[in-house]
């Protein structure tokens, strides 16, 4: 099954357990979890959980609008994008094509912050998406007060609604700004704890179809070594830490020499931290003495 395939789900009396096999083994060429997309996507289709759907509703009549949904998944769509939230860290985040999906191996992260500043009080997030990792750590500090930056209006629309939806917009604010322009940080202050996930894929590199094809090019490529925003961004924080406080970048698996090197030139010491797959994917800054 692809684009412009004529296989239809839900019609005819198909029970919801068929269409979900037939589905997933279509799938196949498409994506390497398929029966928990379509599992996924028939859930949504529903407006279930997918716990209540696989417990209670197998047997009912699968919804015609299942087959638009996979057709969609077909053609390499994300799933976060065609049923609209991902999870991250335990809470439920709205996505859109307008923000990069928060992944699994980013809570590295946010794990890294809370060992490190578990008394932070002004955090900063430099191109926050969908706020998925400023509002994970104000989730879990509650004395902390946060700001999300971001260069895109559209993403920032995103952050917000989040922040609304998860009981923050109090201690979390989305502001318009972009690193790369002088003058970006003027009235920011000094932060505690400083999260980055900035754009680190170089220009020409080979992406499954589902990230290159869907998510926003802006918070992806970063020129031919994927550093061109490390570059830029990295000697800006020592200017926007509070003395002894820490940053938190995260960097693609073959950057660490390179992004510890920009970081060591600019007074930076580094510690180095791996996501679960025994990938380098965090880098910890901390200015020396």
């Amino acid at each position: 099954m692809g684009e412009g395939s004529t296989k239809t789900y839900g019609i005819g009396g198909v029970r919801v357990s068929q269409a979900i096999r037939e589905a997933a083994a279509g799938l196949v060429p498409t994506s390497d979890t398929a029966r928990l997309d379509a599992e996924v996507l028939m859930a949504h289709a529903q407006g279930v959980t997918r716990s209540d759907l696989l417990l209670r509703r197998m047997d009912d009549p699968a919804p015609a609008e299942f087959t638009t949904l996979v057709e969609r998944r077909a053609a390499h769509e994300p799933v976060a994008y065609i049923i609209g939230t991902q999870e991250f860290f335990g809470l439920p985040f709205r996505v859109t094509a307008d923000v990069l999906i928060p992944r699994g191996d980013s809570e590295v992260l946010v794990e890294r912050a809370l060992t490190a500043k578990p008394n932070a009080h002004r955090v900063l997030d430099c191109g926050t998406g969908s706020g998925a990792l400023l509002l994970a750590v104000l989730a879990n500090l509650s004395q902390a007060e946060g700001i999300g930056i971001d260069r895109s209006a559209a993403a920032l629309a995103v952050a917000s609604g989040n922040a609304e939806s998860l009981g923050l917009r109090t201690r979390a604010r989305m502001i318009a700004a972009d690193w790369s322009q002088a003058g970006w940080a003027e009235g920011l202050g000094r932060f505690d704890l400083i999260l980055a996930n900035p754009p680190y894929v170089e220009t020409d590199a080979d992406l499954a179809p589902s990230v290159r094809s869907y998510e926003p090019a802006g918070a992806l490529f970063s020129g031919p070594e994927g550093l061109d925003d490390y570059r830029l961004l990295i000697p800006q924080l020592p200017d926007l830490l509070t003395p002894g406080g820490t940053a938190l970048i995260e960097i693609g698996a073959s950057q660490t020499h390179a992004v510890c090197t920009i970081a060591g030139e600019s007074g930076f010491a580094t510690q180095v931290h791996h996501d679960l797959g025994g990938r380098a994917r965090v880098i910890e800054l901390t200015l020396r003495a």
